[in-house]
């Protein structure tokens, strides 16, 4: 009788051991669900391109395995879309080079932004149907340039990289043609829509035109351009950030949306996509501070 009592009881003592287990995987486990489904879900806002690009990764293996659930919103405006990002509205955005930042920043110093880190380099480039290569440019001829003031600063400094012009000290990111020091070729500068820049190839002798547009005009930076910018310090403001709320830099998720975009699955199918023409720049933000 005595056997039969300590058996029932070590079976009962068994069960009850057993029943906690199990109630505690299932707490664990609902709790990680509930974690799971509470996870905020990150909105970042882009256009065009990169747009696309970030639909991809939003739906990639890397965001998973990163534990990232990202919303990708697209707002066709610049400036609007980094108000959205200032007003919390948008946690990050994903289109505008350090340049512009640093040009939004000083004109909006009470919504001001911050870089979470590097992305890429579209390189600007110089094209012609007449000439194989700057050196051969003639006095007089005249080189289609970018109408907006950022992208004409931009297109200035990559003419006088290509040895063409001279430009005067403390050259700024609005800075324009008036600030051309030396023009040695007397060249002629016809200022059009970026867009309308494989249009008007035919027209004049030379043209400056950025990646975006020229892969939609059919064009390829790399091997149609005559002269095109390279990933140095001449054209480490032209590199493209991912840029959030000043509050929210140090944001260890928002982080994470770095380190996705350089996962090497992500960048094969950038580079398949683009042609090679989207640079990958994995450089700290202190490199773009110097």
């Amino acid at each position: 009788m005595r056997k039969t009592v300590r058996s029932i009881s070590w079976i009962l003592g068994v069960l009850i051991v057993c029943s906690l287990i199990i109630l505690g995987i299932h707490v664990a486990t609902s709790g990680l669900r509930s974690n799971a489904s509470q996870q905020k879900t990150i909105t970042v806002a882009s256009v065009g391109s990169d747009y696309d690009i970030w639909q991809h990764i939003a739906k990639s293996n890397d965001a998973k395995e990163l534990g990232l659930k990202i919303n990708v919103q697209q707002i066709t405006d610049g400036v609007q879309m980094n108000k959205a990002t200032s007003a919390g509205d948008v946690d990050v955005n994903a289109f505008q080079s350090w340049t512009y930042l640093v040009a939004y920043n000083k004109q909006n110093p009470q919504g001001k932004l911050a870089a979470l880190g590097t992305t890429y380099l579209e390189p600007l480039g110089i094209y012609s149907k007449k000439y194989s290569s700057v050196d051969d440019i003639p006095n007089g001829a005249t080189i289609a340039i970018a109408n907006d003031p950022a992208d004409e600063s931009r297109d200035l400094l990559l003419l006088q990289k290509a040895g063409l012009i001279k430009l005067k000290a403390g050259f700024g990111a609005l800075s324009g043609t008036s600030d051309i020091k030396d023009n040695p070729k007397h060249l002629n500068f016809k200022t059009i829509d970026d867009h309308t820049g494989p249009r008007v190839l035919h027209q004049v002798d030379a043209v400056l035109i950025s990646n975006t547009i020229a892969l939609e005009g059919g064009l390829h930076v790399l091997t149609d351009s005559i002269y095109h910018e390279q990933v140095n310090q001449s054209t480490k403001n032209n590199i493209n950030v991912l840029a959030t709320a000043e509050k929210n830099k140090n944001n260890k998720n928002f982080k994470k949306l770095v380190e996705l975009y350089h996962k090497k699955d992500i960048q094969k199918y950038i580079k398949k996509k683009y042609f090679g023409t989207k640079i990958e720049v994995r450089k700290p933000l202190s490199y773009l501070e110097k």
